[in-house]
């Protein structure tokens, strides 16, 4: 796996190196008005002579509220008609993140080393950025919704990329009471996997890194597209679920959600397709159990390592055909010293690989060389 990612990185750099040939002096050249965001629904970057603006209409689920950002360089003024406006200067030298998933990006990008601030650290697997954090040149800044923020002031940031799953958020408003920008990261709200992933073009803009992600998320959606159309070749389609209890409760991915497209583009037959939520669905045992018991694929069983906690936990989930044939699969393989789930960091900005490791499991005979990355089957 590691020579797949040194293979897809040499894309980017030959993919990057044709676009910069053909640009005699990136200074000199127009923009084009409205950067294309194919996916993604939740953002919009508009180009310029001297500014971009960066808009994000989904900052968390059933919002009404946009957001506006103006991005202008370093070595610009500040145009008259963006005065009072949410201005951020460009490219970001010190940064703070709030999410995981944003540590893949910065990394993808080259810009990791402008990160020097994160809500528990614990949390990041990245072993580039662990080291950096091990160096002391990330601090750690407490949690999320308690954030140190006399050390926040110390680091001076030029922005936080912070997020919000209803608008409440007392931490991101008192850093902006501080006069630090903090803008909202909607990329956890797209029910597209290649949604997601294109949210590296929102934080390439704070970089001026816009053709390196154009570049990234171009390899990233072939890669995508071409095992999808392998996966719609076969004949067969294993009936699917997914989602394990929480206390009472059995989260269901909905029928719209970015897990059912997943397995829509594994070709499976997901019990809840037709289902129009975009959310989670919130069942109890025997709703689950009337549909599912006798599905051959359990694809995403929480954070089990074996069927041994699986059953201590909850007996219940030994009534599934899928348990009883050794069928489950949870996206715990790879976990960091410190506890961080890989999956959780790194698979929003790579959706091909979450593809590849469902499509591995339900036709195996598709990718015959290709090993699990993130998925791991519970024995």
């Amino acid at each position: 796996m590691r020579l797949y990612f040194l293979t897809l990185l040499s894309t980017f750099m030959l993919f990057s190196c044709k676009e910069n040939s053909t640009k005699t002096n990136a200074q000199n050249v127009k923009l084009e008005q409205t950067q294309n965001v194919t996916y993604a629904k939740g953002f919009t970057i508009e180009n310029h002579d001297t500014y971009k603006t960066l808009t994000v209409t989904s900052p968390w689920p059933n919002s009404n509220k946009t957001f506006t950002y103006y991005l202008v360089n370093k070595n610009e003024a500040i145009p008259e008609a963006l005065k009072n406006k949410t201005v951020i200067k460009t490219p970001i030298n010190k940064l703070v993140v709030t999410s995981t998933t944003n540590v893949p990006a910065l990394e993808f990008l080259g810009v990791e080393d402008k990160l020097v601030g994160f809500p528990n650290t614990n949390f990041i697997s990245s072993k580039k950025t662990r080291t950096r954090i091990e160096q002391g040149l990330v601090k750690d800044l407490n949690s999320e919704v308690d954030i140190n923020t006399e050390l926040l002031l110390a680091l001076q940031p030029d922005l936080v990329i912070g997020h919000s799953v209803n608008g409440n958020n007392k931490s991101l408003n008192q850093i902006e009471r501080f006069n630090i920008p903090v803008v909202i990261d909607g990329a956890w709200t797209e029910n597209h996997p290649l949604g997601r992933a294109e949210w590296i073009k929102f934080i390439a803009a704070f970089f001026n890194k816009d053709n390196e992600a154009k570049t990234i998320f171009k390899a990233i959606e072939a890669d995508y597209l071409k095992v999808k159309q392998l996966a719609a070749n076969t004949t067969k389609q294993p009936t699917v679920f997914s989602g394990s209890m929480f206390k009472d409760i059995w989260n269901v991915p909905g029928g719209q959600s970015f897990m059912a497209k997943f397995l829509e583009d594994a070709n499976t037959n997901y019990i809840w397709k037709n289902n129009t939520s975009t959310g989670s669905l919130q069942l109890n045992l025997e709703n689950v159990l009337e549909k599912a018991k006798t599905a051959n694929l359990w694809i995403g069983a929480g954070l089990f390592n074996n069927k041994t906690e699986m059953e201590s936990q909850y007996n219940g989930y030994t009534f599934f055909n899928a348990y009883k044939n050794n069928n489950i699969y949870s996206y715990t393989k790879q976990i960091s010293e410190t506890g961080g789930l890989i999956y959780f960091e790194l698979g929003p900005l790579r959706p091909d690989l979450v593809l590849k490791d469902i499509i591995k499991i339900a036709h195996p005979e598709v990718l015959p060389n290709y090993e699990l990355y993130f998925f791991k089957p519970l024995n």
